[in-house]
């Protein structure tokens, strides 16, 4: 394991870069290091005087903000475990995880307070907004003197605040830091218990290979109570002394290319949802005009093409990142030859909140097409099956990334986790003799074609969701035959004055253009309209077993 702390990365980081913004709100006065070190230190005061234990649970429920992440911070480095839930769970959801995490304080934004029903929620002695960090509920007076007296306790303890005070808990690399809650694609939610040591093996790993400087600037858009957007849009950022600008609400494709282009950030990171749009919806329609497929046979003309369209591209990024790093989802394979033809400087990560997330990483130089990296130093990795560079099996890790285990659910726990620490995925791949990792799907989605051939669904859905009338697809198995789940482009067929006698004809033109794409044994038999957005995760990943038959 490593002897690296995730606490002594960020007292560090605090110490050198004390006067310098480490973090804003979108288009509003930021943070110097030294203002967060501030309120990290006021709330140690008060967990201590409350009576809270390194290990106690304190959740954290509310939009990306600043103040998050200064209560994140704050939480971690005293040695207590933070719970960050995704602000998007419904009302029942989030009594049931705040009970379940046994958490004794609640830091929220107002309007979610508002939605909970405290005599639901028993354990909770305190409620605090993370929009002023004012009391919104207090279980006793005790509780309520000391967050009131919290401002003179700290002039008192600290009159001459300095670098020299960053000291913060000595806490085990072993013991819990973060129980992550998340939806998943498999199910119901389970707690994630991540120790201290992954998050620094995350940061340590990000720090050498992350093409990312201190005093770079970074725009923070994914959600930050998931670990992929928290890991390296916050934490990595903040320990390497960056400045992160915080998009407060979900952004419009319109404000997040006006965030990038004021902001102009050194590294982006990105769910595939998000560059798909733009390939399919700006790209695609451009390449696939008919005098633009003939210009770009002619090499020399094709060349200058492809230039211009990535120059386009990175300007709507903010011209000024040195790597796009998708991940959390499979990237779609006709937007990566696109991208890796432009010679757009992206690289594809693969993880999980086990592992607090990364497993695989490869930067956009030495990256090969459809790999998602080699694995990180910090972890092992290896293939289920007899020949794992020709033959898929389950991918599977050991190392100091792992979790823990779930809370509570030893029973889950074990048929995650072997006695000898490896840790099966439920994701299958392959990996070739220079250790580059390909995915190939979920075990839990993969499908048996008639043959007795394994099928991917999410192969068949990357070539389909490429037509411009397809707004999104699921690919399921009925009586042993390959249907696809279709949501409509519903504003591109409007436009287009296509209703609904159209629609069945047209879907099953698509259809057929795309069996002709894909071997006979993945063949789609059929095509039915689904009537809404098909449900998904944080990460922009599809609920899949909610449209799977039994």
């Amino acid at each position: 394991m490593i002897k690296e702390r995730f606490i002594s990365y960020v007292e560090d980081s605090i110490r050198k870069n004390w006067e310098i913004e480490a973090l804003s709100n979108y288009r509003e006065k930021g943070f110097t290091y030294r203002e967060i070190a501030e309120i990290m230190v006021k709330q140690h005061i008060a967990f201590k005087e409350y009576g809270i234990r390194e290990g106690d649970k304190i959740a954290l429920l509310g939009r990306n903000s600043a103040n998050w992440c200064a209560i994140y911070l704050a939480v971690v480095t005293y040695g207590a475990v933070v719970v960050p839930i995704l602000a998007d769970f419904k009302p029942d959801d989030l009594h049931n995880i705040l009970t379940h995490s046994d958490s004794t304080i609640l830091f929220a934004d107002d309007k979610l307070w508002e939605s909970l029903d405290p005599e639901k929620l028993k354990d909770i002695q305190c409620v605090k907004s993370l929009d002023t960090f004012e009391m919104l509920m207090s279980r006793s007076e005790k509780i309520t003197d000391i967050y009131k007296s919290l401002d003179e306790k700290f002039s008192q303890a600290y009159p001459a605040f300095s670098p020299d005070d960053i000291k913060f808990s000595g806490i085990d690399n072993e013991e819990m830091a973060v129980l992550s809650y998340t939806s998943g694609t498999t199910g119901f939610s389970k707690g994630v218990m991540i120790p201290h040591r992954s998050l620094a093996a995350n940061i340590r790993y990000a720090q050498a290979n992350m093409p990312l400087d201190p005093g770079d600037r970074v725009v923070s858009f994914l959600p930050l109570a998931h670990t992929y957007g928290c890991a390296f849009e916050f934490l990595f950022p903040f320990t390497y002394g960056c400045h992160i600008t915080i998009l407060t609400r979900i952004p419009s494709p319109h404000i997040l290319i006006q965030a990038f282009k004021e902001i102009r950030p050194r590294l982006i990171l990105s769910v595939p949802l998000v560059i798909e749009k733009i390939y399919k919806y700006q790209l695609l329609p451009v390449i696939s005009k008919p005098v633009m497929k003939v210009l770009l046979k002619i090499p020399g003309i094709k060349n200058i093409l492809f230039k211009k369209v990535r120059e386009k591209l990175e300007t709507s990024f903010g011209g000024n990142f040195k790597e796009l790093v998708i991940g959390g989802a499979a990237f779609n394979a006709d937007a990566e030859k696109f991208f890796r033809k432009i010679r757009m400087r992206y690289a594809v990560g693969y993880g999980m909140t086990e592992c607090g997330p990364l497993i695989s990483y490869d930067g956009w130089r030495t990256a090969r097409l459809g790999s998602c990296g080699k694995s990180v130093d910090t972890l092992e990795i290896k293939i289920d099956s007899p020949d794992p560079a020709n033959v898929v099996g389950e991918i599977m890790l050991r190392g100091a990334n792992v979790m823990l285990g779930y809370y509570k659910n030893e029973k889950a726990t074990k048929e995650v986790i072997e006695e000898d620490g490896w840790m099966h995925t439920g994701d299958l791949g392959v990996i070739d003799k220079d250790g580059y990792l390909f995915i190939r799907g979920r075990s839990k989605d993969m499908l048996l074609g008639p043959s007795g051939k394994n099928i991917y669904p999410e192969e068949i859905e990357s070539v389909i969701n490429n037509y411009k009338y397809v707004a999104e697809s699921v690919v399921i198995s009925e009586d042993d035959k390959l249907v696809g789940l279709i949501y409509p482009d519903h504003e591109t067929l409007r436009k287009e004055g296509i209703g609904e006698d159209g629609l069945a004809a047209l879907l099953d033109t698509i259809r057929k253009d795309v069996n002709n794409r894909l071997p006979d044994y993945m063949a789609v038999t059929k095509f039915r309209v689904h009537p809404e957005e098909f449900v998904k995760t944080p990460k922009k990943s599809i609920k899949r077993y909610l449209y799977m038959k039994d």
